[in-house]
C-alpha cells in the first residue's frame, strides 16, 4: 500500500514515544496484565453516552466467523475512539477513508457486476466484516488521560464465513446526465470528491460493511462507465483494490459471456495485521513489551526527533507555523497547540495523466542516472513544492529543508508475511529530508532544463532520496517505525494526539511538505488466485470487452495530511497523478497550478534528459535503435538453425514420451532432470572465460588478488549495461541465442558426446537406439557371485559419458558405502575443478581446486538381482547397473568396475551414464582399452561406451601438494573450505 496520509499521523507515534518517555513504565505496567476474552461487541463511537452491552450487542455472533484483533495501524484508521471526549459530547473521531476509480471502456450490466460483488465478498474476508469491541482500557493511569491501562475488550474483526451483507449493502447506482465523457468524468469526479472526505464510516463499523462500490454510467448505458471503490483505509490499500477490481471486472467479463465464472477467485482467509506482518506472530508490543525494543530502536527513534532540528517547512509563507518542540509539548499535555483552529478543511483534487512517451522517457531517464522512478517523483515534489512555499511573495536567496512522505509497501520488510492475496491494508513510509533548496527551484529547471545545473540539481535530489531510502531499509528502519508506532498505539491514546494535532492552529495538521505515493505498474501487480490455477496471474488491462483506460487513487488530507501531495500508478505505459491536498490551506486554484508544473517539470527534464547527446554511448556512436539486437539475434538464429533438426527430433521423442506416460508427474520429473543438467552446462561456460580472463588481465594487482585492468573493465561494461537500453537487449539476446546454441549442439551431439550428449534416444554410428537395455542383456559373467561388500570403498573415475557430469573438472573419486541397515547406499562423489586444461589461468584460483564433495543417494532392492543399485536424486529413481567387475586374481578383490544408469520414461531413454572406475588412481591406456573390449562386449557401445563418445577424467599426480596461493588463502580466510566441510556433513547426515 501506498498512502502517506496514514504515516503523517505516525510521525506523532515518534514525538509521543519521546513526550511519554516519563510515563513509560506506567505503560509498562499498564500491559503487563493478562487480556481476558472479549467480553461484549461494541461500537464506542456510535454514541456519545456510555451504552450498556447489550444494546450494543452484534447481531452476527449466531454466524461462524472468522475474528482477529485490529493492529495498531488499523486502529488509528478505524479509529479507535477517546471515551473522555465522548462523555463530554464532543464529535467521535471521523475514519480515514480510501478512495480509488477505475475507468474502464465499457459499462458493465448491473446483475453481472452484483453478481461479482458477491463472489468477492466469498473471496475477501474483510468485505465482509464488521468491528466488534470498543478498545477502551479498563482505565488511563496518568494526569493527562493520555496512557493506558488493559484492554478487556479490544476492537476485532468479524467476519462471518456466510454472507450477512449482498450487493445491495454496497453498490450505488449513478446515471450520468449526459452521454459524453466529460459529463461522466464530473460525475466520478464528485463522488470521488465526497467519498474522499467521507470520514463517517466509524458510524457502521460495528455492523459493517466498510465498503461500497459506485457505477458511474452514461444515460445511454453504452460506451465508458467508472467504478468508485470506497472504504474505511482500515480494511484496504491500492495494491488489493488493484487485485479486487480486476477480479470483478474478469468475473463481469465472464458472466456476460458465459453466463457464469468458471474457475472462481479461491476464498481467503482472515488477513493479518501489517504488525504480525512485519514484526512476526505475536510479536507485538502487548506480546513482547520492552524485550522487542533494541539499541537500534531508540536509535531510531532518537533520528526522527533529530530531524526537527533541520526545521523543515510545512506550511506556506501565508500560514504561520508554531514552534515544533513546543507544539508536542502542548499537545501531550492534551491541548491544541496555537489553539484550536475554526475553519473546516477539506481535500481539493487534480488529476493529470503522464503520456506513454513522457513516462517511458522518464523511466529510461532514472535508469541511466541510477534511481528509481519513485526517487525522481520526490525531487519532482521537493522542487515544485519550492515554487509555492512563499505564498506568492518571493523572498531572494531563501532556502529550506523539504520533508518528503515517501509511501512504502511493507508487506516487502521485517518477516514478510503478508502476500498480498486478499484485501488489506499494510500502509508504509519512509520519510526523506531534502535541502536546503531555493525558493522558486522548480519554476528555475523548468525554465532552463537543458542547463547542466538544472539537471545536476533534479537528479542529485533523486539519487539522495535512493540513498536515505536505502539506508533505511538496510536498518530495518522498517521495522522500528513499525514498532515504536504499535507502542505508542498500545499505550496511550493516539487517535486524541492527532486529533489535536489536527485542530491545531500552529500545524493546522501538516506533518511533512511534500508526500508521494507511487504505486508502481497496475499489470506488473498479482491478481487474485483463482480455484484450478497453481500460481497467480498478473492483473491485466483488458478481460473481454472491458479495457481499463485510467486508475486513480488517494486518501484524504483534510484532517492531516502533507502539504501537498501526489499519488500516481502507471496504466498502460501511461503514468496517472492524483493531486489531493487540503483546503484552505491549498487553494483549488494552488493545486491546479501545482498540478501542471509538476508534470511539465518531469515532462521537460525527461525531454531535456533524452536529448543530451551525455549518457547514451552508443547513440554517438551512430548506431540505428535495435540494430544490436537485430545483429544477436540474426547469430542467434543460425546458430539455432545448424541445429534445427536435432531440435526437432529432440520435441518429437518429447512428444513421444509424453503420449505414453500415464502419470504426468512421471513426465515433468524426467523432463526437470533433463532441463536441470542441459542449463548447467551452458551457464557455466562464460564462467570459466570470465575467470580466464581475470587472471589474464594485465596491470597493477589490486589486494595481489583482481588485476586493476579487470576492475576498470568491469566497471566500464556494467555502466554500458546500465546506461545503453540497446546495448542491454542486445545482451540479452545474444545470451539467450547462444544459450539455445551451446544446448542444440549437445542435442547433435557436437558439444562434447562424454559429458554433453542431450539428445533423448540418440543414434549410434547412424541407428538410433530407443530405450534401455534390461540388465541381463549388458550383464557380464564376471558379476556371477558379485559381492556388494567388495564393491564398496573408494574408486577413481577414468572415464565416463555422462551429461549430470562436466569436463571440466578433474580427480575424481567415487566412495561407496552402504548404510547399517543395507538397505541404501552412499556415494561421497569427490571432484576438484576447474581441470586445469579447461582453465588454463584460473584453474588454481578456484575456491573448489582443493576439492568438494557432493552426495548420491539410492537403495538396495530386494527384489533386484545382486548388481544392481537404486539411485535416486532430482525427483527421479533410475537403475545403476554395476556391468562388469576385475578381480584382483590372488585377492578376489574388485580392481575395476563399470557401471551403466539408464532413465527410460515411455520407451523414451532420458539419460544414460556409464563410468569406468578403478581402485588405482591412474590406469595406462592398455588398461583402458580393455575396459572398452568389455563395454564393447556387454553391448553397451550404442549407448555410449565407445571411445569416441567418453570423456577421460583429468588428473593431477596423487602426490602433487594441496595448491596454495594468494587466492586460497583468501577463500580459507573467509571460511569457504569450511563451509564446503560443513555442507558435506549436513549432506551426508541427511542421507543417513
Amino acid at each position: 500500500s501506498y498512502y502517506h496520509n496514514l504515516h503523517v499521523m505516525k510521525t506523532h507515534a515518534t514525538t509521543a514515544a519521546l513526550a511519554i518517555v516519563p510515563w513509560f513504565i506506567l505503560g509498562i505496567e499498564a500491559f503487563s496484565v493478562p487480556r481476558p476474552n472479549i467480553r461484549s461487541p461494541t461500537q464506542l463511537a456510535s454514541t456519545t453516552t456510555p451504552a450498556s452491552a447489550d444494546a450494543l450487542q452484534s447481531t452476527n455472533n449466531d454466524v461462524e466467523s472468522s475474528k482477529r484483533t485490529l493492529g495498531s495501524q488499523e486502529l488509528l484508521m478505524l479509529p479507535r475512539q477517546y471515551r473522555p471526549k465522548l462523555d463530554k459530547g464532543e464529535d467521535a473521531f471521523p475514519s480515514m477513508s480510501h478512495v480509488s476509480v477505475t475507468l474502464l471502456s465499457a459499462t458493465p450490466s448491473i446483475e453481472a457486476l452484483s453478481q461479482a460483488i458477491e463472489m468477492a465478498m466469498d473471496t475477501h474476508p474483510l468485505l465482509r466484516c464488521h468491528v466488534e469491541g470498543d478498545g477502551e482500557p479498563d482505565e488511563r493511569i496518568d494526569l493527562f488521560q493520555m496512557v493506558r491501562k488493559g484492554e478487556p475488550n479490544p476492537c476485532t474483526f468479524v467476519a462471518p464465513n456466510e454472507k450477512t451483507f449482498t450487493s445491495k449493502d454496497v453498490l450505488r447506482v449513478v446515471d450520468v446526465d449526459g452521454t459524453d465523457t466529460d459529463a461522466l468524468a464530473k460525475s466520478w469526479q464528485d463522488n470521488f470528491s465526497t467519498d474522499i472526505d467521507d470520514g463517517s464510516w466509524y458510524k457502521n463499523a460495528s455492523n459493517g460493511p466498510l465498503w461500497r462500490l459506485t457505477l458511474h454510467r452514461l444515460n445511454n448505458g453504452d460506451g465508458q462507465s467508472a467504478l468508485v471503490f470506497a472504504s474505511n483505509h482500515a480494511i484496504s490499500d491500492q495494491g488489493t483494490v488493484n487485485m479486487l477490481v480486476d477480479q470483478m471486472i474478469a468475473d463481469v467479463a465472464s458472466i456476460e459471456e458465459n453466463g457464469k465464472v468458471s474457475n472462481k477467485a479461491a476464498s481467503q482467509k482472515m488477513p493479518m495485521a501489517m504488525e504480525d506482518s512485519v514484526l512476526g506472530i505475536e510479536n507485538r508490543w502487548s506480546d513482547v513489551q520492552t524485550e522487542g525494543i533494541s539499541p537500534s530502536t531508540l536509535k531510531y527513534v532518537a533520528d526522527k526527533a533529530a530531524e526537527g532540528f533541520r526545521n523543515p517547512v510545512i506550511l506556506p509563507d501565508s500560514e504561520k507555523a508554531g514552534d515544533s518542540t513546543l507544539s508536542a509539548i502542548t499537545t501531550i499535555m492534551g491541548q491544541s497547540a496555537g489553539g484550536e483552529i475554526e475553519a473546516e478543511r477539506k481535500t481539493v483534487l487534480q488529476f493529470r495523466t503522464l503520456s506513454k512517451e513522457t513516462t517511458a522517457a522518464l523511466l529510461e531517464a532514472c535508469r541511466t542516472n541510477g534511481v528509481t522512478i519513485t526517487n525522481a517523483l520526490t525531487a519532482a515534489a521537493a522542487l515544485t513544492s519550492s515554487d509555492f512555499i512563499d505564498g506568492g511573495d518571493a523572498k531572494a536567496g531563501t532556502k529550506r529543508n523539504y520533508k518528503v512522505l515517501q509511501s512504502l509497501d511493507m508487506r516487502r520488510f521485517g518477516a514478510q508475511l503478508d502476500k498480498c492475496d486478499t484485501v488489506a491494508c499494510m500502509a508504509g513510509s519512509n520519510d526523506l529530508m531534502l535541502g536546503p533548496i531555493q525558493d522558486r527551484s522548480g519554476e528555475t529547471v523548468r525554465s532552463d532544463p537543458e542547463s547542466s545545473e538544472n539537471q545536476k540539481l533534479f537528479w542529485a535530489l533523486s539519487r539522495e532520496g535512493r540513498m536515505q531510502t536505502n539506508k533505511f531499509v538496510s536498518s530495518d528502519g522498517p521495522v522500528h517505525a513499525v514498532r515504536v508506532f504499535d507502542f505508542a498505539m498500545t499505550i496511550s491514546d493516539m487517535n486524541n494526539l492527532v486529533d489535536l494535532t489536527a485542530r491545531s492552529k500552529d500545524s493546522q495538521g501538516r506533518a511533512y511538505s511534500a508526500g508521494i505515493s507511487n504505486n508502481g505498474v497496475y499489470e506488473r501487480q498479482a491478481a487474485v488466485k483463482r480455484d484450478d490455477t497453481n500460481e497467480r496471474g498478473s492483473i491485466q488491462i483488458k478481460h473481454g470487452k472491458y479495457e481499463v483506460l485510467d486508475v486513480f487513487y488517494g486518501t484524504p488530507n483534510s484532517r492531516s495530511g502533507c502539504l501537498y501531495s501526489v499519488s500516481t500508478i502507471t496504466v498502460d505505459g501511461s503514468m496517472k497523478l492524483t493531486f489531493n491536498p487540503a483546503s484552505p490551506i491549498v487553494s483549488e486554484e494552488t493545486n491546479a497550478e501545482y498540478a501542471d508544473a509538476f508534470v511539465e517539470l518531469l515532462e521537460k527534464v525527461v525531454a531535456s534528459a533524452a536529448s543530451s547527446p551525455a549518457g547514451n554511448f552508443l547513440s554517438n556512436l551512430n548506431i540505428s535503435e535495435g540494430s544490436l539486437s537485430l545483429v544477436a539475434a540474426a547469430c542467434g538464429a543460425v546458430g539455432i538453425a545448424i541445429h534445427a533438426g536435432a531440435w526437432s527430433e529432440f520435441f518429437t521423442n518429447l512428444s513421444v514420451m509424453k503420449d505414453n506416460v500415464a502419470d504426468p508427474k512421471d513426465f515433468w520429473d524426467a523432463v526437470n532432470f533433463w532441463i536441470f543438467f542441459a542449463v548447467g552446462h551452458p551457464l557455466l561456460q562464460p564462467i570459466l572465460w570470465i575467470s580466464d580472463v581475470l587472471h589474464g588481465s594485465p596491470g597493477p594487482m589490486v589486494l595481489d588478488l583482481v588485476p586493476a585492468s579487470f576492475l576498470m573493465a568491469n566497471i566500464f561494461f556494467i555502466g554500458l549495461t546500465a546506461f545503453s537500453k540497446e546495448f542491454r537487449n542486445a545482451l540479452n539476446v545474444a545470451a539467450l541465442s547462444a544459450f539455445l546454441t551451446y544446448v542444440g549442439a549437445g542435442l547433435d551431439g557436437q558439444a562434447g558426446l562424454g559429458d554433453f550428449n542431450l539428445q533423448l534416444n540418440d543414434s549410434y554410428q547412424g541407428q538410433v537406439v530407443k530405450g534401455c537395455p534390461a540388465y541381463e542383456d549388458v550383464r557380464q559373467p564376471s558379476m556371477n557371485d558379485f559381492d556388494l561388500d567388495k564393491y564398496q570403498g573408494k574408486w577413481y573415475e577414468q572415464k565416463f559419458h555422462d551429461w549430470t557430469q562436466f569436463k571440466e573438472v578433474y580427480d575424481t573419486t567415487l566412495d561407496i558405502k552402504l548404510t547399517p541397515d543395507r538397505l541404501g547406499w552412499i556415494d561421497d562423489f569427490g571432484v576438484k575443478g576447474p581441470a586445469p586444461d579447461s582453465a588454463k589461468l584460473s584453474w588454481d584460483k578456484s575456491p573448489v581446486a582443493n576439492g568438494a564433495h557432493y552426495f548420491l543417494f539410492g537403495r538396495v532392492d530386494a527384489n533386484d538381482p545382486p548388481g544392481i543399485l537404486r539411485e535416486k536424486g532430482f525427483g527421479v529413481e533410475f537403475p545403476d547397473y554395476i556391468v562388469d567387475v576385475k578381480k584382483d586374481p590372488t585377492t578376489g578383490e574388485y580392481t575395476e568396475a563399470i557401471q551403466f544408469q539408464c532413465l527410460e520414461r515411455g520407451g523414451v531413454r532420458v539419460f544414460e551414464g556409464i563410468n569406468f572406475m578403478s581402485r588405482n588412481p591412474v590406469m595406462t591406456e592398455e588398461e583402458l582399452a580393455a575396459m572398452h573390449q568389455r563395454a564393447k562386449a556387454a553391448g553397451m557401445y550404442p549407448y555410449g561406451a565407445a571411445p569416441e563418445q567418453m570423456h577421460t577424467v583429468a588428473r593431477r599426480g596423487v602426490d602433487e601438494p594441496q595448491i596454495d596461493n594468494n587466492w586460497q588463502q583468501m577463500w580459507h580466510a573467509i571460511g569457504v573450505d569450511r563451509l564446503l566441510e560443513l555442507l558435506t556433513e549436513s549432506i551426508e547426515d541427511g542421507g543417513r
